[in-house]
């Protein structure tokens, strides 16, 4: 059902079809929420969730908003701006989750929001090498140039110092959203957890690209962890995050 919202940018090749199709989920929004949504199966199924859990429109709108401004195809200022997408794309999803739960719960808000910018500031990671082939880089300029390294160097797939130093630091920022998401577990209730649990994930390339001494473009970061699986089940039957 959410998928729409990540494949926009990677399906058009011009801005002002992005734009419209960005602009018929804007409609679609208000007209679900008017009780009149439009014979679509996934706006169906998506106003089947709304009328059942209640769920809060501005999170959907803020999505559709944020993914509209990343149609603009261009890297991230600094890593506050890539936080500040990760919060109203990721982060708000997550709240909707927690609403999909019946959860509500300051603590476990608070732990959404830092989960949401990890998962953020890791897809931004996961995603460079994917990225760098099609010529195209979107990590936060400011670490570039604090490290001074250039686009190119993305581009050409780079293991200097410099590329393995700009992604220590944006790892790093991930790792302490985490961090801080941890911290409010105590106070989250057993009935968030699931909206938690792709932390796994996120822990799981945070460790690994540590493993590869920060080289992001080292084969092992293209493997699929095995473990995962058996990992996501411990963490759901000891119903923690």
């Amino acid at each position: 059902m959410w998928n729409w919202h990540r494949q926009v940018k990677d399906t058009v090749s011009q801005k002002t079809i992005g734009l419209m199709r960005m602009e018929f989920w804007k409609t679609a929004i208000e007209e679900i929420y008017r009780d009149e949504p439009p014979n679509q199966p996934v706006i169906t199924e998506l106003w089947r969730a709304v009328k059942t859990h209640n769920l809060t429109k501005r999170w959907l709108l803020r999505i559709i908003a944020d993914r509209e401004k990343d149609l603009d195809d261009r890297a991230y200022r600094n890593l506050q701006e890539l936080e500040g997408y990760s919060e109203n794309t990721q982060s708000s999803l997550i709240y909707l989750l927690l609403e999909c739960l019946g959860v509500k719960n300051v603590h476990a808000d608070h732990a959404a929001s830092h989960v949401g910018k990890a998962h953020g500031i890791v897809t931004c990671l996961r995603a460079t090498p994917y990225n760098s082939r099609r010529r195209k880089v979107y990590l936060p300029m400011d670490i570039c140039m604090l490290h001074g390294a250039s686009q190119e160097d993305f581009i050409r797939g780079s293991q200097e110092k410099k590329i393995r130093d700009v992604v220590y630091d944006i790892a790093s920022q991930a790792h302490v959203h985490l961090q801080h998401a941890r911290s409010f577990s105590n106070s989250v209730p057993a009935a968030a957890n699931p909206a938690f649990l792709h932390t796994v994930v996120l822990e799981d390339y945070l460790q690994r690209v540590r493993r590869a001494d920060f080289d992001v473009f080292h084969k092992s970061l293209q493997n699929r962890n095995p473990l995962l699986p058996i990992q996501l089940y411990i963490r759901s039957w000891k119903k923690t995050y």
